[in-house]
């Protein structure tokens, strides 16, 4: 009985792990979520598990599918400032495009309520509008100025939005495998 729930949590969670992976190319924080069900598996396993019986996910693994995902999240913040950088953005203006990006895809995931769409939109609309502020406070007056570095901190956030999809995916492949091997 043990082994048909461990196989159906495994399972369960395999299928949950290629939702949550779509949710990254939506914007959303798939990987976290997989991660943070892991958590709440491993809280749960004495349930269906014998006394002294190994949790489905080993601390190390919960650990390095966090390192993992936060490998992802640097990459993204990084390849938009890095977008802004080279298309000339000010060091403010590389941080408005974070800060902005962030605010941007929370903020367009409720107001605009269509999935995905909304996230990306939010995204990027924030981002473009955190590289123009932060320009605007380096000093930068002209159009010309500031949009050239919002329209880098853009692309750089799409780039870095599409690079976090094969993060998600190792977190998933990494969790999944644990699963299975309980």
């Amino acid at each position: 009985m043990q082994d048909a729930v461990a196989n159906l949590v495994a399972v369960g969670f395999a299928l949950f792990g290629g939702l949550c992976t779509l949710l990254v190319v939506a914007g959303l924080p798939g990987a976290w979520v997989l991660i943070g069900v892991a958590i709440a598996i491993d809280l749960l396993d004495r349930l269906w598990l014998g006394a002294g019986a190994a949790l489905t996910f080993h601390p190390l693994t919960i650990l390095a599918a966090v390192v993992i995902a936060a490998i992802g999240e640097a990459l993204e913040f990084a390849l938009s400032a890095a977008g802004a950088k080279r298309f000339g953005a000010t060091r403010a203006g590389m941080w408005g495009s974070v800060i902005g990006g962030v605010f941007g895809a929370l903020t367009g995931t409720f107001a605009i309520p269509i999935p995905v769409i909304g996230t990306i939109a939010g995204a990027a609309l924030g981002t473009a509008a955190g590289a123009v502020v932060g320009e605007l406070i380096a000093g930068k007056r002209t159009l010309r100025d500031v949009s050239v570095p919002a329209t880098g901190a853009v692309l750089g956030r799409v780039l870095g939005m599409l690079a976090k999809l094969p993060v998600a995916i190792a977190v998933w492949v990494v969790l999944a495998i644990a699963a299975f091997r309980a």
